[in-house]
């Protein structure tokens, strides 16, 4: 909602927003176009009227706002149909999706599932007009809004039903639920399918994956023969998976190879991904937006990787919905596997958790942790586990913090403490 403020206002339109504990990075890129965030939501806000209200996906009835809005008949929107009408009509779309790597991906390639809006609880990506369609792999996540896997799957059937037959679907093929689906769809996908994965039956291949040095390093495949040599500053094989997608985009697009490989070596990564906060003591403290057990996993497997011999830590708040309900309560315990020290903070709002089912269990989580001869431990919140934590700090150490939201500016307590001690 904040990019797309941003977007409007770059238009000539004169935007203002409500909202609640708006936290960076995007607090400080409002703050820096100077659009105006009033805090919290009331009816006033809607005076004078506005020309039209656009309604994010978090926003549910019963918002002071959207009442108002509807009482006096304004004009309202969806973020999605927005983006659709204002910015994609008539222009070349590629749209990336899948349950994890959807903002690095975009990012690199510079242009979701998650519902649109509380009068339209289909996914965005619905309404993006997509001519490339990206899809890297899909797995059961937003248990608020899909009841199960076989939900999150129709979605994705749709999706790709959506791309024109001179457009290109992008399958990560080393996600057995992608793979499934497009071979379930077969001739039924009535456009160009392009697999791609470290699988050895994909169409493009990442080979010889190297993470030793400043940079990873990768060479590609098409049709099992070379097609060119890659470099990246961004850690991990999925993130490698994420490169690839952009690159197939680039080249259906008619986009030079050379050109492709100094765009992927100069790439900085997005906030909040494996973003480095700081470093206090020879303490290194770390951001990550990870909250699905998989990318849990796969943020603290590079992390290993590229901190190899270093003791690494990780914190982790239950905030997304996926998170909270004890929906993968076994597969966090598998996820934190590669952290050498991990601390769990208590499931975020539990009890509106409780509304949708049964929370996750955190002290349990903690005893399966411990089961691998590990340090764990519960504790409530960011304050509680600086006072706890930043003691047994030791020179070299990765903390990793990993949350969906502002975490009670833990990040930045951690430093705080470090550096007063």
């Amino acid at each position: 909602m904040a990019s797309l403020a941003g977007m409007l206002q770059a238009r000539g339109h004169r935007v203002i927003g409500s909202d609640v504990n708006v936290y960076p990075p995007m607090s400080t890129m409002l703050h820096s176009l100077g659009i105006k965030v009033l805090q919290g939501y009331s009816a006033e806000h809607l005076s004078p009227a506005p020309d039209c209200v656009i309604v994010g996906n978090a926003i549910p009835r019963g918002n002071p706002e959207v009442e108002e809005t509807l009482k006096r008949k304004l004009l309202y929107k969806s973020q999605a149909e927005v983006v659709k009408e204002e910015f994609i009509r008539g222009r070349h779309s590629l749209v990336v999706a899948g349950t994890h790597g959807k903002t690095t991906t975009t990012s690199i390639a510079a242009w979701d599932e998650y519902d649109t809006a509380y009068f339209d609880k289909g996914p965005k990506f619905m309404h993006y007009l997509p001519e490339l369609a990206v899809v890297n792999n899909i797995e059961f996540d937003h248990a608020d809004i899909y009841a199960d896997l076989d939900a999150v799957k129709l979605a994705f059937r749709r999706f790709m039903n959506l791309v024109p037959g001179d457009g290109r679907v992008i399958a990560g093929w080393d996600s057995p639920n992608v793979r499934n689906l497009v071979e379930a769809m077969g001739n039924k996908l009535f456009t160009t399918v392009e697999t791609f994965g470290f699988s050895g039956d994909a169409r493009w291949q990442i080979r010889n994956a190297d993470f030793s040095g400043g940079l990873s390093r990768f060479d590609v495949f098409r049709n099992e023969n070379a097609w060119g040599e890659f470099q990246t500053t961004l850690l991990g094989e999925f993130n490698l998976l994420n490169c690839l997608a952009v690159i197939i985009a680039a080249d259906a697009w008619g986009v030079a190879v050379d050109k492709i490989v100094g765009a992927l070596a100069s790439f900085k990564n997005v906030k909040r991904r494996a973003e480095i906060r700081g470093e206090e003591r020879g303490i290194l403290v770390i951001d990550d937006f990870a909250h699905h057990p998989t990318a849990v996993r796969e943020t603290l497997r590079a992390l290993r990787t590229k901190y190899s011999g270093r003791r690494l830590i990780a914190i982790f708040e239950p905030r997304s919905w996926s998170s909270r309900l004890s929906v993968f309560q076994d597969d966090y315990a598998k996820a934190f596997a590669p952290a050498d020290y991990v601390v769990i903070a208590n499931v975020f709002d539990s009890q509106k958790v409780t509304e949708k089912g049964r929370a996750l269990d955190t002290q349990k989580l903690i005893e399966a942790i411990s089961q691998q001869n590990k340090p764990a431990m519960a504790l409530p919140g960011a304050d509680q586990i600086v006072e706890h934590l930043v003691p047994e700090l030791l020179e070299g150490d990765v903390v990793a913090v990993m949350s969906n939201g502002g975490f009670g500016g833990i990040h930045d307590k951690i430093l705080a403490a470090l550096k007063s001690t």
